[in-house]
């Protein structure tokens, strides 16, 4: 989880979701703001919460195009390693 303000952000679940295959390399994520709907969450906080996701090369993001499941997703690192 990353601390977001005052409250917690997972990441808007996707890391989890990607990690098992319910959402494949490629697939399109929907709108920040349309996620934002459904986590109950603030756009600004999914704003951040996908910049997260971009930084560790789990989603990718194409101008004009969306926001999809990045083709090989970088290994998250493991503690104490």
């Amino acid at each position: 989880m990353v601390r977001l303000g005052f409250g917690l952000c997972p990441e808007v679940g996707q890391p989890e979701r990607i990690a098992a295959g319910d959402l494949k390399p490629g697939a399109r994520l929907p709108s920040e703001r349309d996620l934002a709907a459904e986590y109950r969450t603030s756009y600004v906080t999914m704003r951040r919460a996908t910049e997260v996701l971009r930084e560790r090369g789990l989603i990718v993001t194409v101008r004009g195009r969306g926001t999809f499941v990045a083709e090989h997703p970088q290994e998250e690192p493991t503690e104490g390693a």
